[in-house]
């Protein structure tokens, strides 16, 4: 991430603010996110006014701490300070939109694409915010099926897109990755969930696959403590380092229109499948509407993708750095297997597991899936 844009300012000039509050709303590559005042007093000037892109480190905000200095740039600090004085930052806004008009960043990027106005757009969220939904109505209206709009056969990066390309492109230049895959049979899982899903709607959740991986997952990695830690630094120097994790920290891909997002459920060896149901729906949500948290959107070790019931049989991912790892898993299909001796249909996925070469071998990553295939098959789950 290089740049940011301010979305809006949580507080006034002249206004009071205590270290660790929220202060500005804040647009990266992966979602919105609350700045914190890093420190305390009074917010005398705002450098960088809403829908300005500017330069990560970029000093936005004077915050006068309350000591007895004759020097402003003694007894202020800037929020988001940096190493050159912030009254020298000049940035030119790169976009903008009419006085109080509200729109979340995925409508923003949605409306560029389409070539429409965002301001002549009727906001259907709270307090007239304008949706994604309302940016695909407009683009129905204008037309069925309209196409992004282009220029001269061209479609431009959204900032998103150009995060998944360079992470993706340092992943394969930098990271040595190799692959194993083994078959999973759902009997279990589908008649634990067929079991208990009614409990968990009369609870307003909905259990699913994926909450059965994370769950099993986060203790196949509690056992394997190698693929659950970051390789840090540059291998040929004597400094590089292995960092182990605090927890099963583990990242869920959330497909987007516009790209995807892997928002991250900590401490995932914690919860049972009621709390991890919760936790999931609710960040699939915040990642849907570009709401997530610094914390939500990254310290993963592991990811899960799993491309669904219509996805393909099998596939491999790439590792997203510096994770140790990311499993990808097929769709649900009915097949012809043997089941004790005779032949027998039973739902089955691909499983193919991605890993870092620097963390782990072989022998450990096939060790880890069967593992992890073994608690899947099982019955000992902890539901509420």
């Amino acid at each position: 991430m290089e740049t940011a844009r301010v979305q809006r300012w949580l507080k006034d000039v002249g206004d009071n603010i205590a270290q660790g509050e929220p202060l500005v709303e804040v647009e990266t590559e992966k979602t919105v996110v609350e700045i914190e005042a890093p420190v305390g007093g009074r917010l005398v000037e705002i450098l960088i006014p809403p829908d300005q892109e500017v330069a990560v480190g970029t000093g936005i905000a004077w915050v006068e701490d309350g000591k007895a200095q004759t020097d402003r740039a003694a007894n202020a600090e800037p929020a988001a300070a940096v190493s050159r004085p912030a009254r020298e930052v000049s940035a030119a806004p790169v976009s903008s939109r009419p006085e109080g008009m509200r729109i979340s960043p995925s409508a923003r990027r949605l409306a560029a694409e389409y070539g429409i106005d965002a301001s002549t757009l009727t906001g259907t969220g709270p307090g007239g915010r304008i949706q994604r939904e309302d940016v695909e109505q407009a683009a129905a209206r204008r037309g069925a099926g309209a196409a992004p709009a282009k220029e001269a056969g061209r479609i431009a990066l959204t900032p998103m897109r150009r995060a998944i390309a360079r992470a993706m492109t340092l992943s394969n230049a930098t990271v040595p990755q190799f692959f194993v895959g083994r078959s999973i049979d759902w009997t279990s899982v589908q008649a634990v969930l067929s079991q208990h899903s009614s409990s968990f709607e009369s609870k307003g959740l909905k259990l699913s696959v994926n909450d059965f991986l994370l769950q099993s997952v986060a203790r196949t990695l509690m056992e394997f403590a190698a693929l659950n830690a970051v390789f840090c630094g540059d291998p040929n120097s004597g400094e590089a380092y292995i960092q182990p994790a605090s927890g099963a920290h583990i990242g869920l891909v959330v497909a987007l229109p516009d790209g995807m997002l892997v928002p991250v459920l900590h401490h995932v060896e914690q919860m049972s499948l009621m709390q991890i149901a919760a936790k999931r729906a609710e960040l699939v949500e915040r990642a849907y509407n570009s709401k997530l948290s610094q914390d939500e959107a990254g310290g993963a070790t592991f990811t899960l993708s799993n491309l669904g019931a219509h996805g393909p049989d099998r596939f491999t991912a790439i590792l997203n750095p510096p994770e140790s790892a990311i499993l990808a898993v097929g769709r649900m299909r009915n097949a012809a297997v043997a089941v004790d001796g005779a032949p027998g249909v039973r739902p089955v996925s691909e499983l193919n597991l991605t890993v870092d070469h620097r963390l782990a071998d072989g022998k450990l990553a096939a060790d880890f899936l069967a593992r992890l295939v073994q608690i899947l098959e099982g019955r000992e789950w902890r539901v509420e």
